[in-house]
């Protein structure tokens, strides 16, 4: 069977020079039948016929349908012919190649023109129909290929055939790698402008935690861009920067391409569109790579909005990468995990090793209090990495390791880093040599800041369990290292030098059973803290004002621990009650202080003799009770008591005790009084000009009211 044809146009696909194939020359494929000739495209589907043994099809007709129709009717007759070729066991005797064959490739290449035309109606993706047709008759291109290579040294019309479909086949490849690039970088454009707001709002968004404004923290804990910790494991929305119609046609196109022989050029394009992709968005997010020195370079002020920013971004890009391109790189090669694997694999590795650096560098600046918080970030950022590539690690013990391994140094340092500035705080506090008394027994700035130093430390409990466990067990090694080389460089026997050792750190690890490293170091800071209450309230030379100091300082601490209770939990039970109790020792003592010898003037006692009232005395203890009330008044009404139920507390603890004592020496002596001149002259107080006079003490503005009124 011979099939005649015109010649071939040379016009080229004006989108891709190398999508028309050229036919092999004659002479470098030894066709015996010199009147086989190589059809042009449009001309054969309008003027040869198509011969079968059995059947022959219409002419085809010039529209879409049409030509669809014959396109259908000739994947009928490849399949057969596919369906033979594949049957035989006997390779040395294969069928005539079918004309067909070359029908259906031509058909094949002008359906890639018709897409390549520039007409946008009937570009790829327009049609669903016409791109399942034709990625189908990619695949049987790809099947003929692969199965006439089998017959090509029993029969030269098969080289020919292979030359053929091969050429076709390539030029299929071009075509779907152009589009499969096509719609990679389209679709992430059009992602990226949308996203553009919410990435100039996450560079800006960057709280920060100085060491002025512990005072000022809250107990509710957010990351670094203002997002909850916990993040979903899948999409949420429309993360995916592809829609589903995109995504299930890259899909069709990397099936097609992988099951063609071009898996590598597929996955290139793929690899480098994505990776492009995310570091555009970690770009527009703000992040730069920085060498070590930039980092040491930095002021603290500077260092912590870096900090904020590389949190923010690390976050971000975490989840972009473990939860939408991953699931992107499952969908568009679904059905081969070992290529979505490796290929999700090798952008992770990409995008993590970028934001090791940075951290390395914050892991070795100097050690500072200020620096604790921002250290702990980083290093919960990466721990939150590595979890995520365990989840995300298809079982890939190699891999896993592989990327552990390399955060871990950074990790480590940044654990040891945060670990030594808590202990550094204890030094910090018992160094502080401040002999100057906060006026009128207000909160000292040095517990304030401890203890709302404490109080967002608290937050991280989880996290400082973890690193001062890491320390013990690191020290361990190095005694245990130590103890190896005792016995093998000391000449005296092991057991005399190590018994005593050992009985210490026996002692040690069951002090440890009861408490952790963290809680531990956490209540020798608590116990400074008493230290420093205690040493600065004997600043002050009035008793009374040293109480109200410690009633004011020892109530702001309790009330910080209640807000929290991670706190809570820290201090024990034992310390809240400790406290307690001794908040209720200081509030008698100042009541003892202060009111107790005004109460002296009340007494009874002295007052009569011989069964009569001696009014001289009398007349001092009114003298004596106004003068004094007035002067505590004067005096404790400059003083400070902030909290507004302590206040409350102290004032109705006040009233309970002067007032009823009061009305009633008035009740028994003042009719001892002449009425008049002395009345007014030492009855100056009712009870209810006390209780007015109480209910202004500790504004901290010194009212006069009394001395106004009694002017």
């Amino acid at each position: 069977m011979e099939t005649t044809a015109p010649e071939k146009s040379s016009s080229p696909s004006p989108r891709n020079q190398n999508f028309v194939s050229s036919a092999p020359d004659s002479a470098d494929t030894h066709i015996e039948n010199e009147d086989v000739k190589h059809p042009d495209v449009e001309d054969e589907i309008k003027e040869a016929p198509v011969e079968h043994e059995e059947s022959s099809s219409a002419a085809a007709g010039s529209d879409a349908g049409e030509k669809a129709s014959d396109l259908d009717s000739v994947s009928d007759e490849i399949d057969q012919f596919l369906s033979l070729l594949s049957s035989m066991e006997d390779k040395s005797t294969p069928p005539d190649i079918p004309d067909y064959v070359e029908v259906f490739c031509k058909l094949v290449e002008m359906q890639i023109f018709t897409y390549d035309s520039g007409d946008s109606s009937a570009r790829f993706g327009c049609n669903p129909d016409d791109d399942s047709r034709f990625l189908e008759s990619v695949n049987r291109i790809s099947k003929l290929t692969n199965v006439i290579t089998k017959f090509c040294s029993a029969n030269s019309y098969y080289a020919v055939s292979l030359n053929q479909t091969s050429s076709v086949m390539q030029c299929a490849m071009n075509f779907l790698e152009n589009e499969f690039h096509a719609l990679l970088e389209d679709s992430n454009s059009k992602r990226l402008k949308k996203e553009d707001s919410n990435v100039r709002a996450l560079k800006t968004k960057q709280p920060s935690f100085s060491s002025n404004s512990y005072s000022n923290s809250t107990s509710n804990r957010e990351s670094s861009n203002g997002l909850p910790e916990s993040e979903s494991d899948h999409p949420e929305e429309d993360s995916s920067p592809h829609s589903p119609e995109v995504v299930a046609r890259l899909n069709k196109i990397a099936t097609a391409m992988i099951s063609g022989g071009f898996e590598a050029e597929c996955c290139h394009v793929y690899s480098m569109i994505r990776h492009h992709a995310v570091r555009e968005a970690m770009s527009k997010m703000g992040f730069e790579k920085m060498s070590l020195d930039d980092v040491h370079k930095m002021n603290w002020d500077h260092l912590e909005q870096e900090i904020n920013r590389w949190c923010s971004i690390v976050k971000e890009t975490s989840k972009l990468v473990f939860t939408t391109e991953r699931n992107l790189i499952e969908a568009v090669f679904s059905g081969y995990p070992s290529i979505y694997q490796t290929l999700f694999k090798d952008l992770a590795r990409s995008v993590i090793f970028k934001f090791l650096n940075f951290a390395e560098g914050v892991s070795m600046t100097k050690q500072a209090l200020e620096k604790l918080f921002k250290v702990l970030d980083m290093f919960e950022v990466l721990r939150d990495l590595n979890l995520k590539i365990n989840k995300a690690s298809y079982s890939d013990d190699e891999w896993e390791n592989e990327l552990k391994s390399e955060i871990c140094t950074p990790a480590s340092r940044l654990g040891e880093l945060a670990y030594c500035i808590f202990c550094d705080l204890e030094g910090s506090i018992k160094s502080d040599t401040g002999k100057t008394p906060v006026p009128f027994g207000g909160h000292h700035p040095m517990i304030r800041w401890i203890i709302n130093y404490l109080r967002v430390l608290s937050d991280y409990k989880d996290s400082m369990e973890e690193l001062f466990e890491q320390h013990q067990k690191s020290k361990e090694r190095h005694d245990e290292t130590a103890e190896s080389d005792d016995h093998e460089n000391d000449s005296k026997p092991p057991h005399a030098i190590n018994n005593n050792n050992k009985n210490h750190r026996n002692n040690q690890n069951q002090k440890n059973k009861k408490m952790s490293g963290f809680r531990a170091q956490w209540m020798v800071i608590m116990h400074c803290v008493d230290q420093v209450a205690e040493t600065k309230s004997k600043l002050y030379k009035d008793p009374s004002l040293r109480y109200i100091f410690l009633m004011n300082n020892g109530r702001y601490m309790l009330q910080k621990i209640k807000e929290s209770s991670e706190m809570q939990e820290l201090v024990g039970d034992a310390w809240m009650k400790k406290w307690s109790s001794d908040l209720r020792t200081f509030h008698k003592n100042y009541q003892r202080e202060t009111w107790g010898r005004l109460l002296q003037c009340l007494n009874q006692e002295g007052l009569q003799v011989n069964g009569k009232v001696y009014k001289p005395a009398l007349k001092e203890r009114f003298k004596n009770f106004n003068a004094m009330f007035d002067e505590i008044h004067k005096t404790q009404g400059q003083w400070v008591v902030t909290d507004s139920q302590l206040q409350s507390e102290l004032r109705v603890s006040i009233s309970a005790v002067i007032i009823p004592a009061y009305r009633s020496f008035l009740a028994r002596f003042s009719q001892y009084l002449d009425p008049g001149r002395q009345t007014e002259k030492y009855i100056k107080l009712q009870p209810e000009d006390i209780e007015n006079a109480v209910e202004e003490l500790f504004e901290g503005s010194g009212h006069l009211s009394m001395a106004r009124k009694r002017t």
